[in-house]
């Protein structure tokens, strides 16, 4: 069975590329060409293309209208299939503050809508925020922090279903992402919910998501992966330290056993994206690796 690899479209590089002067960044911005990006992408090889929701924090004209209209004649005339990593940059969909909440579902659905005509195979949401997380972290509030958490976990809960509700998406297709939030916390919410799962290797070996080890995790959640993101990072170890800024490295960099995983995979007939959060060059390179572990996968 061919495993399917794609690669995320935020890539930063693109949008400004090193040495572009101080002066030429702005218009760059400006003229900015989604469809011109991933088009780049898939010349790469990769025939899925997760693009990322918070490009429209600073380049609203990425999912406007037109921008829309040109990536759906892309998929037409190449093919490609697209995933859309939601907004997280700002929004806190598991936050105490009801306005604020609020308005993050709405940022949310204002995205689901303008994308729908893509007809994405998998919408990615981080269900809780930087703030939940905050609090995540808070081992100092002693006996209450598992009320705070659980807090958080019923707000996030509330925001899904008016989420599932006014989009009209199935919620199959809406798979929330392990995070830096209790992975036991996340499986829940996609139970209680019939919700699938987007699995990211490089958090949870990093240790976002609790003291779980990544094939621990991937077994008890595997019936709900939706879509997989394929990053490296260091093993957490028996002290439980965090390791931030290092959950996405190039496969082959960090402690992920990439052989046991596409192993278990393939086994499991998993058939969704796994898509690297990395630069092209990160990307092929991972590749590379993968092919030199299990080459008969890529005959």
């Amino acid at each position: 069975m061919a495993l399917r690899f794609g690669i995320m479209a935020l890539q930063l590089e693109a949008l400004v590329p090193p040495g572009l002067p101080p002066g030429a960044v702005m218009s760059r911005l400006f003229t900015f060409d989604h469809a011109a990006l991933v088009r780049q992408l898939h010349g790469y090889g990769f025939d899925t293309i997760e693009l990322g929701g918070d490009l429209v924090l600073f380049l609203p004209q990425t999912f406007a209208p037109s921008a829309i209209e040109s990536l759906a004649r892309l998929k037409e005339e190449t093919g490609v299939n697209y995933t859309i990593h939601l907004p997280l940059w700002s929004s806190e969909p598991s936050t105490p503050l009801e306005p604020v909440r609020q308005g993050s579902v709405t940022a949310l659905l204002e995205m689901i809508r303008a994308v729908q005509p893509l007809d994405p195979e998998v919408y990615v949401l981080h269900a809780t925020g930087s703030l939940a997380a905050e609090f995540y972290q808070m081992k100092q509030l002693g006996a209450g922090h598992g009320l705070i958490i659980r807090q958080f976990q019923a707000n996030a809960m509330e925001s899904l279903r008016v989420l599932l509700a006014e989009s009209g998406v199935p919620s199959r297709r809406l798979a929330i992402e392990t995070v830096e939030w209790p992975f036991e916390l996340t499986l829940e919410m996609a139970e209680q919910l019939d919700l699938s799962m987007c699995f990211d290797t490089g958090h949870v070996l990093v240790g976002f998501s609790g003291p779980v080890e990544v094939f621990d995790a991937l077994e008890r959640c595997l019936p709900r992966v939706a879509e997989i993101h394929l990053n490296d990072g260091p093993w957490q170890g028996p002290d439980q330290v965090i390791g931030y800024g290092k959950d996405h490295l190039q496969i082959g960099a960090g402690d992920l056993d990439a052989g046991r995983l596409m192993d278990t995979l393939v086994a499991t007939d998993f058939q969704g994206p796994i898509i690297f959060e990395l630069t092209p060059t990160e990307a092929l390179g991972s590749l590379q690796h993968l092919r030199r572990l299990r080459p008969d996968l890529f005959a």
